[in-house]
């Protein structure tokens, strides 16, 4: 009974510790009056897309996983799923949303708890949550809508549990260790790619010793099959999404923000520079006296004595060092830098950091007694609290009111429950396409925004096909001329009127401009893009110059139907013309392009098929279902679809390529070389064919 009265009290403890913390955040985000910028608008509309894909948010209902997996094609869908979860308890306000960032930072200190508790014991373990708690980093990122903190809980358990099934026996190598170490790296790695910067390392560790032990091979085995099995879905559906996404936020925009690389000093001292501010004075302090003071006890030893510390390291504590240091260097050598992408590491410098704090208190308890180390501890932790306190209040910001909501509501009576997109022209951190989106999706809302502009050729297009205009006076947070341009065409233009006109910031006004048609005016309704969707969908009869101009236009097309209607509209006209007419090439093209829009390959290939089937000797129908079939994993599949062309159309050095790399991908390693060439060959015939249609 005393020991059950003693972990109940210890529980409390660790529930009070986040109680307190998350007091302070709710306190601060009340306080705080910013709206939310790019990025945190962004996973904030993730969140409302899961949710109600879910069915558990309005305006939304479950319709196929298919569905539900087209919403992340860039970042894996957990965290949103949770977070969408979360809002439909909470609400989908900003302030009510961040309640899943709470319950991702309860997950962070019970980890870190037990993982302490585990290393050093009960007193440990609640130290070191606090210390966690009070890192000015990760109090920043409680209240900062990204995945940060989800990444960083979700990794500390992967690391956590792996380190747990490594252990030698009797303590480790069980197969519920194996497991769940499985589900909590792939629940890391489903939060965000960038979790493989911390785990990827330790699980190649944990892997190669396991392998090398007869009785963990199968464990290892089981796992990844499992981490396998958890992540294909999202992988299969998104692959290419995900690649391109990944390419551009790390290799892209590293090199366009001029984040040092490699191992030059510069990038080697990237985020150590910043610890003092991340994770205090206070709090660093402490720790790095007890280092000092270990070194000077053990000078008289030498390098000896420090290798004989080292290696007699309590359990558990080599495994933490080394995640550690994998975590550093990982993301050090990461092209891309920020501040907070360093978060997931910080738990693990902590606890490393509560092993000084501890130690420094078993010192004082051993010359002055327990009270004396208790009161040293304490006052260590309030002037912890202190310092992060005074962070916190000091990152406070109280601009201007947004113009946000008045835009929406103006909307919102005049359009109702209808799904309209408002095409855009300023776009700053506080004002931005993913914020308005945000914003006018707030209780089941149908408002989306979208930047539009930057291209002066598709200023026509906009004005053609816009509804609604988002414009301000003033600086509108660009330089780009084209944005000036078409402010000033909008504002010319007989076709759109001003109905509201909100002050922003810096003595600046946003205006929002309604198309005159929409009240009976001879201007008329804006142009459907239906008639210059088939016509492109029919386009690709030509070949690569037909998917050139998709490219050209459908990007366009797509921010100024953000709901995307005209795909319902044209399936429905081509659904009724196939009833007619099973064999109608405008209707079976543009199912088969919409289709392609959509990520379908199965349904595609479908359409390509009957495409085919009517023209047998063309070689685009049969390439373009080659392709969606690769895409679909099914290579032997695309390589039979190509192998029914006529050999003057197999000749093709397009379709000659799609047959090499379907032989390579169906296991045909042998035919690397040819297909290499083959491929190289159709670069050069697609570039010279676009550049002579130039």
């Amino acid at each position: 009974m005393r020991r059950l009265a003693f972990l109940r009290s210890w529980w409390l403890s660790l529930a009070g510790i986040w109680a307190l913390a998350t007091i302070g955040d709710r306190l601060w985000l009340r306080a705080d009056g910013r709206v939310p910028s790019w990025d945190q608008a962004d996973y904030l509309n993730s969140a409302v897309d899961h949710g109600r894909a879910l069915g558990l948010l309005p305006a939304g209902g479950w319709s196929s996983w298919a569905d539900l997996l087209d919403l992340s094609p860039k970042i894996p869908p957990l965290a949103s799923l949770v977070n969408g979860s979360v809002m439909a308890v909470a609400g989908d306000g900003v302030d009510e949303a961040s309640w899943a960032l709470a319950l991702w930072h309860g997950l962070l200190l019970v980890v870190v708890a037990l993982w302490g508790r585990q290393l050093q014991g009960r007193g440990f373990g609640l130290l070191a949550a606090a210390l966690v708690a009070l890192l000015p980093a990760l109090a920043g990122l409680r209240v900062d809508y990204t995945l940060d903190i989800p990444l960083t809980a979700t990794t500390t358990l992967a690391l956590w549990r792996l380190g747990c099934w490594q252990a030698p026996a009797p303590r480790g190598g069980r197969w519920v260790q194996a497991l769940t170490a499985a589900l909590a790296v792939a629940a890391s790695l489903l939060v965000k790619q960038s979790a493989l910067l911390v785990v990827a390392l330790p699980c190649l560790w944990a892997a190669g010793q396991g392998l090398g032990r007869r009785g963990r091979r199968l464990q290892v085995l089981a796992a990844l099959v499992l981490v396998l099995a958890l992540l294909a879905p999202w992988l299969r559906h998104n692959g290419i999404t995900t690649l391109g996404g990944t390419n551009r936020a790390v290799v892209e925009s590293a090199a366009a923000e001029g984040d040092p690389t490699g191992l030059a000093l510069e990038a080697l001292l990237w985020y150590p520079r910043l610890w003092p501010q991340q994770i205090g004075i206070a709090l660093l302090g402490p720790a790095l006296a007890a280092g000092l003071l270990a070194l000077w006890q053990a000078r008289r030893g030498g390098l000896r004595a420090l290798v004989r510390a080292m290696r007699s390291l309590p359990a558990g504590w080599p495994w933490l060092i080394g995640c550690t240091l994998a975590g550093l260097i990982a993301t050090t050598l990461s092209p891309n830098k920020d501040a907070r992408y360093i978060a997931p590491v910080l738990p693990l410098l902590t606890l490393l950091l509560a092993r000084g704090w501890w130690w420094i208190g078993q010192q004082l308890a051993r010359r002055w007694g327990s009270l004396v180390a208790g009161g040293a501890l304490a006052a260590g932790l309030m002037s912890a609290t202190a310092g992060a306190t005074q962070d916190r209040l000091a990152a406070l910001e109280h601009p201007d009111p947004s113009p946000i909501p008045a835009v929406i509501d103006r909307l919102r009576r005049a359009e109702g429950d209808r799904p309209v997109t408002l095409a855009m022209v300023p776009g700053t951190g506080d004002l931005n396409e993913q914020n308005v989106t945000y914003f006018g999706r707030l209780g089941g809302g149908r408002i989306v925004g979208r930047r539009v502009g930057r291209n002066p050729r598709e200023h026509d297009q906009i004005l053609r096909r816009s509804s609604w205009i988002l414009l301000a006076s003033g600086d509108q947070g660009t330089r780009r001329a084209s944005h000036r341009q078409l402010s000033q065409r909008v504002r010319a233009d007989g076709r759109f009127e001003p109905v509201g006109t909100w002050p922003w910031t810096d003595g600046r006004s946003v205006e929002l401009w309604r198309r005159r048609g929409g009240m009976g005016d001879q201007a008329g309704p804006a142009e459907p893009f239906d008639a210059d969707f088939i016509r492109l969908a029919r386009g690709m009869e030509q070949g690569p110059r037909g998917i050139a101009a998709i490219f050209r236009h459908i990007g366009p097309e797509h921010l100024l139907d953000g709901h995307f209607l005209y795909q319902r509209r044209v399936r429905d006209w081509a659904m009724e013309r196939l009833s007619r007419n099973p064999n109608d090439p405008d209707a079976l093209w543009s199912l088969a392009l919409i289709e392609v829009l959509r990520n379908r390959p199965a349904e595609a290939e479908v359409w390509f098929g009957r495409l085919a089937a009517n023209s047998p000797s063309d070689p685009w129908p049969a390439s373009y279902r080659a392709v969606v079939l690769l895409i679909d994993g099914q290579p032997v599949r695309a390589r039979q679809a190509l192998e029914t062309l006529p050999e003057s159309a197999r000749r093709d050095p397009v379709v000659k390529a799609l047959g090499d790399l379907a032989r390579v991908l169906g296991g045909r390693l042998d035919g690397l070389p040819a297909a290499r060439a083959s491929v190289e060959a159709a670069i050069a015939d697609v570039k010279a064919a676009l550049k002579a249609q130039d």
